[in-house]
């Protein structure tokens, strides 16, 4: 099981997706709960390896993460250049417009909430590409 993280000041997005691309969960947990959270998915899951974002707050997550998880489980950190961007579109894949908002083009609707346990989603499934082009 792979543990997405994208990391920020005041939340954080969290998934939980295997080597297969199955998504076991997702969620954006605020800073102040995330070791918390992290803890809970440790304990319930078996978790082999932790995906993390580059950018924003990126070095000092990855220090705080390394004082909660093994230190047998890796941390990996992935290129989350136009994630956002990205998350935006992938979640209209995901929760589908409804009534009158099927009227505007994807392109121009906003996400009526954040879209960082999308982010992390899609930071696991780049890692997992990049192990496809690198064995393939």
């Amino acid at each position: 099981m792979i543990l997405g993280f994208d990391p920020g000041r005041d939340k954080c997005g969290v998934a939980l997706m295997d080597e297969n691309k199955q998504l076991y969960y997702h969620k954006i947990v605020k800073s102040s709960e995330v070791e918390t959270k992290i803890t809970e998915l440790f304990q319930n899951n078996h978790i082999d390896l932790v995906v993390i974002g580059d950018q924003t707050t990126s070095n000092i997550w990855q220090g705080n993460l390394t004082k909660i998880i093994s230190s047998t489980v890796p941390i990996i950190s992935i290129d989350e250049r136009y994630s956002s961007l990205e998350a935006r579109d992938r979640y209209w894949q995901i929760y589908p417009a409804q009534g009158f908002f099927r009227l505007i083009p994807q392109g121009m609707r906003i996400p009526p909430r954040p879209v960082d346990d999308i982010v992390a989603i899609i930071l696991i499934e780049r890692y997992l590409e990049n192990l496809v082009q690198i064995s393939g």
